[in-house]
């Protein structure tokens, strides 16, 4: 399967951003957490050839006066750096301030991750704080930079958006 091989291949790119899991069973995971009703996995494919590029997720989806979402995401080897992971993320938001109605959308990065960093800055994502040792990835707990947008950020001129001169 091409997502497994591309897991596979992914070890590297996600060194200590991403707790490791079984390549085997990774996609299995994935499908068991979209079964979720708080859960919801995305696979970012590549038009043309249905490379699988990356990965969203929407975890702790909560409607009623929170109307939120926790993302979490990676990029798949070798297709990293092309672009595909913004373009899969604008798809995810309007999806998820869309039919999903929700409201904020939460990422949490750790402070050293400059490509995620840049991914949610140029989506229009502003940054909230810092959780110290806010979760525990490969045997030790990492600090993560909070950084959300709401359906209200979306409205207005997205910072890449704007008109040439």
């Amino acid at each position: 399967m091409a997502f497994t091989a591309a897991v596979r291949m992914s070890v590297d790119l996600h060194g200590i951003w991403l707790e490791p899991a079984d390549p085997e069973t990774w996609f299995d995971r994935l499908l068991q957490r979209d079964s979720s009703e708080s859960d919801r996995s995305f696979l970012v494919i590549r038009t043309g050839d249905g490379a699988p590029v990356g990965v969203y997720n929407l975890s702790q989806i909560t409607y009623g006066p929170l109307c939120s979402a926790i993302l979490g995401y990676y990029a798949l080897a070798p297709h990293a750096r092309n672009g595909y992971m913004r373009e899969g993320l604008e798809l995810l938001l309007e999806h998820a301030f869309g039919p999903l109605m929700l409201h904020r959308i939460e990422a949490n990065i750790q402070p050293g991750n400059a490509a995620s960093l840049a991914l949610v800055r140029g989506a229009g994502f502003r940054r909230e704080g810092l959780s110290p040792n806010y979760l525990r990835i490969r045997e030790a707990w990492r600090d993560h930079e909070r950084w959300a947008i709401a359906v209200e950020d979306r409205r207005r001129d997205p910072p890449w958006a704007s008109p040439e001169p």
